[in-house]
């Protein structure tokens, strides 16, 4: 699973870097994109890309050489992402809930849950939260001289694996709280302790948010201090169902 969901993560990153190389190409060329496709990268914006033709033969070539790269690495993040959903489906029966009762979480789906579950093993293992927090890399660095105490930014020393699956989530978490259609089918059928623990994780986390922006904040600063606090809510679900799935049931 590991392994899996850090597969992923690589042809993420090279999704990136190739819609990024074509973006550029396209921008040097005075090719830009129609106002009234307002997404990025959408079904919609990559068929008209389809559409711009050069004169010059080299740079019709270009521009299908980068193409078919962004569309060869979109058909192989597809690939992975079934084969993990496959590999939780045979998971033992406490992974499983976990991952499901993690999707409860504003942000959380299928595979950012499994890659939480995949890079951090059992969550019952972190006596506390702060534990947890630290194994993240996303507690504040500190300088401490005498009776002087400074942080500064986060130490970035965890698994920066689950550092960046938490940091995405997050920003879910600008916006008010609400449970509509996808999360709604995402909890059917959970516990209502784990929905409860998700429905104030929403409320808590929101408020976090608008805070901290208050104060001036910049948003990177923000949406970290969030995804810390938010890493409490994910080992408080995480604790419970494993309490309630013992280990002695994958045997």
């Amino acid at each position: 699973m590991r392994d899996l969901v850090r597969a992923r993560e690589a042809a993420k990153k090279d999704q990136m870097r190739a819609r990024h190389r074509l973006g550029k190409f396209l921008l040097r060329h005075g090719r830009h994109r129609p106002a009234h496709l307002r997404m990025a990268w959408s079904a919609c914006h990559v068929d008209w890309i389809r559409t711009v033709r050069f004169e010059s033969p080299a740079l019709q070539i270009v521009l299908t050489d980068y193409l078919h790269e962004v569309e060869r690495v979109a058909a192989r993040i597809a690939y992975l992402n079934a084969a993990i959903l496959e590999a939780v489906r045979s998971a033992p029966p406490q992974m499983r809930a976990v991952i499901q009762g993690l999707q409860a979480l504003r942000g959380v789906a299928a595979v950012s849950a499994a890659t939480i579950v995949a890079e951090v093993g059992q969550l019952s293992r972190f006596e506390n939260p702060r534990q947890l927090m630290g194994y993240s890399g996303l507690v504040p660095s500190e300088y401490t001289t005498g009776p002087r105490r400074r942080t500064g930014a986060i130490t970035k020393t965890g698994n920066a694996h689950l550092r960046r699956v938490v940091i995405e989530a997050a920003w879910a978490y600008r916006f008010g709280p609400a449970v509509r259609t996808p999360l709604r089918e995402r909890q059917a059928g959970l516990d209502p302790a784990i929905i409860d623990i998700a429905w104030h994780a929403q409320k808590r986390l929101h408020d976090r948010y608008r805070t901290l922006a208050a104060k001036g904040k910049n948003n990177n600063q923000v949406i970290t201090a969030v995804g810390r606090e938010r890493l409490g809510f994910i080992w408080d679900i995480g604790r419970t169902i494993e309490r309630q799935v013992p280990t002695a049931a994958t045997t």
